[in-house]
C-alpha cells in the first residue's frame, strides 16, 4: 500500500483495530495475530496494569517476544513513550513495522534473543515496564532470562509475565502438533514412550521439536516464582485463569478466573490455562 493511502487510513475516525482489519495488502494471518494482541492490551492489559499502579502515561515500555507488536501499539495509544519491541523472528517484526507505519505509531522493533544477546547500550536500565507474554515458558533458563530482563529495567521497574503452566490442559503446546492426540487436554503428560509416539506424528518437524523441548523445561508456578526471587524480584501480584482473557479475542469465550481458588492444591498447576505475575525489580 502506498504512502498516500496509509495517510488517508491513519486520519480517519476509525479506531486502529478496525483500520487494520479493513486495510488492503495485509494477510488475514497477520490481521488475526496483530488483532488479538492489540485488543488484549487495549481491553485487558492496559487497564489492569494501570489499576495496579504499574503503568501510566509517559512510561517507557518494552516487550520481549512482541511478534507483530499489537500489544505495544495499544500501550503507545495509552501514553507509553520510547517503546521497544524485540523478537527472534524478523518477518513478524516486519509485519508489525508495516502496521505501525500505517497507523503512524512510533516504536522501535529489533531482533534480539533475551538469553544470548546483550542489550544495546541505549536499552540498559531504560524501561519502567517490560512485558513477556507467552514467552518465558519457551526459554531454557528461566532465571537467566529474568536476570537479563533486569538489565532493561529502571530502578523499581516492573515486569509483567504470563504463561500457561506446563501441567495445565494444553501447557505442553501439544496442539501445535495438529494431530488427534494433540487436540486432547493433558496428553503431553503421557508416559514418555507414548508422548514420543504422539509427537512423532505431528505435521511439522519444527513443532515436534518445540513440543519435545518444552517437555524438558516444564515451567510451573512454583519453579517460576523460585526463579523470579533468585533473579532479584519481588512478586507483587499473581493471577490464574481457567479460561484466559485472550480467549475472548481469539474464540469469543468468557474469561474465567481461578485466583480466588489458588490455595486449593492443583488449581494453579493443573487447571490454570494462564498464570500471570507482576514482578518488581528489587534494588539493594
Amino acid at each position: 500500500m502506498n504512502t498516500s493511502t496509509k495517510t488517508i487510513l491513519s486520519t480517519t475516525e476509525l479506531d486502529s483495530y478496525r483500520l487494520i482489519q479493513a486495510a488492503e495488502n495485509i494477510s488475514l494471518n497477520i490481521k488475526h495475530y496483530w488483532g488479538y494482541q492489540y485488543r488484549l492490551a487495549k481491553e485487558v492489559l492496559v487497564p489492569y496494569l494501570q489499576e495496579q499502579g504499574v503503568f501510566k502515561a509517559g512510561a517507557r515500555v518494552a516487550e520481549i517476544g512482541c511478534a507483530e507488536a499489537g500489544v505495544l501499539m495499544a500501550f503507545v495509544e495509552a501514553g507509553a513513550e520510547d517503546v521497544l519491541g524485540t523478537d527472534i523472528e524478523q518477518h513478524r517484526l516486519d509485519a508489525g513495522a508495516d502496521i505501525a507505519s500505517r497507523l503512524n505509531i512510533p516504536l522501535t522493533l529489533s531482533t534480539h534473543d533475551v538469553l544470548f544477546d546483550a542489550p544495546k547500550p541505549e536499552w540498559e536500565h531504560a524501561f519502567d515496564l517490560v512485558i513477556l507474554r507467552d514467552v518465558i515458558e519457551h526459554l531454557d533458563d528461566t532465571e537467566l532470562a529474568l536476570t537479563n530482563v533486569q538489565r532493561l529495567l529502571k530502578p523499581g521497574g516492573f515486569v509483567f509475565i504470563e504463561f500457561p503452566p506446563y501441567n495445565s490442559p494444553f501447557g505442553g503446546h501439544q496442539h501445535l502438533l495438529r494431530n488427534t492426540l494433540g487436540s486432547i487436554p493433558y496428553t503431553h503428560l503421557l508416559p514418555k514412550p507414548l508422548f514420543t509416539k504422539m509427537t512423532a506424528s505431528g505435521w511439522h518437524q519444527v513443532d515436534i521439536d518445540e513440543v519435545r523441548r518444552l517437555a524438558t523445561i516444564r515451567l510451573m508456578p512454583t519453579s517460576f516464582k523460585a526463579a523470579a526471587r533468585a533473579a532479584g524480584y519481588t512478586i507483587c501480584h499473581e493471577q490464574y485463569y481457567l479460561l484466559r482473557p485472550v480467549f475472548k479475542m481469539k474464540f469469543g469465550l468468557p474469561t474465567i478466573p481461578l485466583t480466588a481458588l489458588k490455595w486449593i492444591p492443583g488449581v494453579k498447576e493443573l487447571l490454570s490455562l494462564e498464570a500471570n505475575y507482576i514482578l518488581q525489580r528489587t534494588d539493594k
